[in-house]
């Protein structure tokens, strides 16, 4: 596969480079076989596979520390991957089954890990971003040095909501990145077609909020302005804008055709940028690992997707019984 060649040398270690082409290649892998379950009829309702994007929240997530949280729209399943929930979990979540991390009553688009602070899939555009500042103030009025990760779409980015998010964020100084995943088609819109502005981060000017335009397929250009987005935020000087430039190569869900784009263009994004060979050649050509290793690591992560695959399928779905817990929390939440 011909890939683009960086215009730099990578400013992390080899074992960093490693630990990114093995995160993303987990994700990658593992969606390939959400996609195959799918297709077999073993996960119902909606299914959006995050392929093409993993660069995305693997740069992010090497930029955050303990405690700080996440939430996100309903492409989702990289992220809960990414921040470290068990894939397992994650799969039999997917089924439906009762060893999914959310008992098997959140499936592919409303899963949560407080242990991991993450916050959900949401499947409602755009509701997750105020949600976000929300989980930023109660950080900010508990003073713990804590910051928040709001991701959502280029199509999420027209809702109203958001800018009354970004008013409020900006008003009150909340420690919240907003994470713009520009795949630049939302459900099936080219970005020209809905949105009048090309950089859409530039929003955040009206309400005093920086920003800037990242491109997501390069893992080490979202690690290092995710750095950067969360030192601001930390530093007690209010939210920060990336729009990450990045790109699906499936339709917005599993039953989208996506006619409305070329073969052509799909096939030369993954020829010319895909994120995962990006990091395969610069392990290769820095001489930090060989094919070998790199065979090695492929092959652990097909049989940590495969052994999820299989603890979906044998998991029982949940008894009727869970339709009544989780309903009210027996505790505040932060102990607050």
């Amino acid at each position: 596969m011909s890939t683009r060649k960086s215009a730099k040398k990578p400013n992390v270690s080899a074992e960093e480079l490693k630990t990114f082409y093995r995160d993303m290649l987990l994700i990658r892998r593992f969606e390939e076989k959400a996609g195959q379950l799918y297709g077999m009829g073993l996960i119902g309702g909606f299914c959006h596979l995050y392929i093409g994007q993993e660069a995305v929240v693997v740069g992010l997530e090497a930029a955050a520390e303990e405690g700080d949280k996440r939430i996100t729209t309903y492409r989702d399943h990289g992220h809960m991957l990414a921040c470290g929930m068990d894939p397992k979990g994650v799969m039999a979540e997917l089924t439906g089954r009762e060893g999914g991390l959310s008992r098997g009553k959140g499936g592919s688009m409303h899963m949560f890990s407080t242990e991991k602070d993450f916050y959900g899939g949401h499947g409602i555009v755009g509701a997750n971003v105020p949600l976000g500042a929300g989980l930023a103030f109660a950080d900010k009025y508990l003073e713990n040095d804590r910051v928040t990760f709001t991701y959502f779409g280029d199509g999420a980015a027209n809702q109203g909501q958001v800018y009354e998010t970004f008013n409020m964020a900006a008003l009150w100084s909340l420690p919240v990145v907003f994470v713009i995943e520009n795949n630049q088609y939302a459900m099936g819109t080219a970005q020209k077609r809905s949105t009048s502005t090309p950089d859409i981060y530039t929003r955040g000017e009206a309400f005093g909020i920086p920003g800037e335009a990242v491109d997501g397929m390069d893992v080490l250009a979202v690690k290092e302005a995710g750095d950067k987005a969360v030192a601001h935020c930390r530093s007690g000087k209010g939210p920060y804008i990336l729009e990450i430039k990045t790109y699906r190569y499936r339709g917005h869900s599993m039953s989208d055709p996506a006619k409305y784009r070329t073969r052509e263009e799909v096939q030369k994004m993954r020829e010319e940028k895909d994120a995962i060979e990006h990091v395969r050649e610069l392990l290769l050509s820095g001489k930090h690992a060989t094919e070998d290793d790199l065979k090695a690591i492929d092959k652990e992560i097909k049989a940590i997707v495969n052994d999820a695959a299989e603890f979906s399928k044998d998991s029982p779905e949940p008894d009727a019984a869970e339709l009544w817990t989780d309903i009210y929390a027996d505790v505040a939440p932060q102990n607050a």
